[in-house]
């Protein structure tokens, strides 16, 4: 049978640019389908009150990189986009402990510490790696804090995907021979998150994604996949019919495709929101297990904003230094560029308690304490100027289920463990000594402060690797069970906690799971 292409690629986030390149080497013809927009430099939103550019919601015709999802026990914050979450995260690249390889759905079909250090050394190469060489502000009360604490040895300048040459001058490809698209050095203007707009962050449009078009690989932005069948046999042994519809227009203008294998890679949002809807209909093989094994990195995420004006928090990059307060825990600093001060509309005085009407009175005590302070954080100082995020990750384990909701969507139940919470004790206690020592007032995002729920940007699971599909929906090679030439190759697939940011490792997987698959030798020379 004759194909449109030899493998679509649903997403172009971390999992999709590295199977869209490695397939693309291989001499296997390649479409990645991309819901968000194409961003270049010059787009992106100077701060994040330019809601259309900053913000993924259609309904409101705003069409940015970052995109906020609430359940009932999670808010998540996803990335949308030519390059997926590489164009919103925060840049850090770090390896997950030990733990992380020995636990989960997965542990007992790999050595998966040894087995994926080589892939990790290559993400790293992949990605541009660099150790960031300079602390601002945050970064130096966050030592501090190490110091005080007695873990001044625990404090670490992070890899971070930065290209750090001179700021602002434009150089030839400096990663890959040449054939890779300009750089210029970073200013450490801490706009990472909103869209770097100076050719410095080492986004996925600019290695895996750039490199794949190099090879023949094709990209289509502005499309969501809303239907993926077999063409003939139940198992997809003779191929697929994919159907997209426009993610960004009033008529929708549907496309059809067919292709030899699919590979879902949307992130956990798109991956299992659209499998979920699928299994109902078009692929009734899919595991029960499809939406289990949801997890955070148990995080919390807690701004501090300074009194002190001299202080000018928002220089650096996104993540400039983190420290380990223990052998299961970390935080990082977080920054915003100036001016972008959108997240205060958002933000309430920290406040904890098991209860809304128990939070609502010590929030109440903390505005009636401290009335000057808030005035001052809300009407007076610039919000990202003075502002850090602590963000407290652990590699404790607790997990969510997804499943359909009545109105097509997905909705959050518990699953093992307790669910995540935005109370952490831990980093309570570490929010007071930082904001002690920066003359600060801490604020959380409004439904933590309100409804107790935690927010994450690392969602992780709902298609996680077993030995067979009674624990699993891939195996250890990421393919799909119950069909053939159908792989889960984005966040979806992650089968433990890393307790860090898992884009490396997701990057890593991705590489390894491309490995696997031999070269196209049906391509005409």
């Amino acid at each position: 049978m004759q194909y449109d292409f030899d493998y679509i690629i649903i997403g172009s986030g971390f999992g999709g640019s590295v199977s869209a390149l490695r397939l693309a080497e291989k001499g296997y013809k390649v479409l990645v389908i991309e819901k968000g927009k194409w961003y270049k430099s010059d787009d992106f939103a100077k701060t994040n009150w330019n809601l259309p550019k900053w913000l993924w919601m259609p309904s409101l015709r705003f069409f940015g990189i970052m995109k906020m999802s609430i359940f009932k026990h999670i808010v998540i914050i996803s990335g949308t986009g030519v390059g997926g979450g590489s164009l919103v995260y925060a840049n850090t690249l770090p390896v997950p402990k030990s733990s992380f390889y020995k636990s989960g759905s997965w542990s007992e079909l790999e050595d998966w510490e040894t087995e994926l250090k080589p892939f990790y050394e290559k993400a790293l190469i992949m990605l541009g790696a660099s150790r960031n060489p300079k602390l601002f502000d945050g970064d130096i009360a966050l030592k501090k804090l190490a110091k005080d604490i007695g873990r001044e040895d625990q404090f670490e300048h992070p890899d971070v995907a930065v290209f750090f040459g001179k700021a602002g001058e434009k150089v030839k490809d400096p990663y890959f021979e040449g054939k890779g698209p300009e750089r210029a050095g970073c200013n450490f203007c801490g706009g990472c998150m909103t869209g770097c707009r100076y050719d410095a962050k080492n986004t996925l449009d600019k290695n895996y994604l750039y490199l794949a078009q190099n090879f023949g690989a094709e990209i289509l932005a502005e499309n969501e996949v809303y239907d993926v069948y077999p063409i003939d046999n139940k198992d997809g042994s003779t191929g697929y019919k994919v159907f997209t519809k426009s993610s960004t227009k009033f008529f929708k203008h549907q496309k059809e495709f067919t292709a030899k294998g699919v590979i879902f890679s949307g992130g956990v949002l798109g991956t299992i929101k659209l499998l979920l809807k699928l299994k109902t209909k078009s692929l009734p093989l899919l595991s029960d297990k499809l939406g289990d094994d949801i997890r955070t990195n148990n995080e919390t995420l807690i701004s501090v904003s300074s009194l002190d004006k001299s202080k000018n928090l928002s220089k650096g990059v996104a993540i400039g230094s983190l420290l380990h307060t223990d052998d299961n825990s970390h935080l990082e600093i977080v920054r915003y560029s100036e001016g972008s001060g959108f997240w205060k509309l958002l933000h309430l005085p920290l406040s904890n308690g098991k209860n809304t009407p128990t939070r609502l009175l010590n929030m109440a005590q903390q505005v009636l304490k401290y009335p000057v302070s808030y005035f001052k954080i809300y009407f007076v100082n610039s919000w990202s100027k003075s502002t850090t995020v602590l963000l407290f990750m652990q590699s404790i384990d607790s997990t969510l289920k997804f499943k359909n909701n009545f109105f097509g969507g997905m909705a959050s139940a518990v699953s093992t463990g307790l669910k995540p919470s935005a109370y952490i004790p831990e980093s309570i206690e570490l929010t007071k000594k930082y904001s002690k020592i920066i003359n600060g007032v801490p604020t959380s995002f409004a439904l933590e402060s309100i409804a107790g729920i935690p927010s994450t940007a690392h969602v992780l699971g709902g298609a996680v690797m077993g030995k067979d599909s009674m624990q699993g929906v891939i195996n250890k090679n990421n393919e799909v069970f119950g069909y053939k030439n159908m792989l889960v190759i984005d966040g979806a697939m992650i089968s433990a906690n890393p307790g860090v940011n898992p884009s490396l490792s997701i990057t890593a997987i991705a590489e390894r799971a491309m490995a696997q698959i031999p070269f196209n030798t049906e391509t005409k020379l």
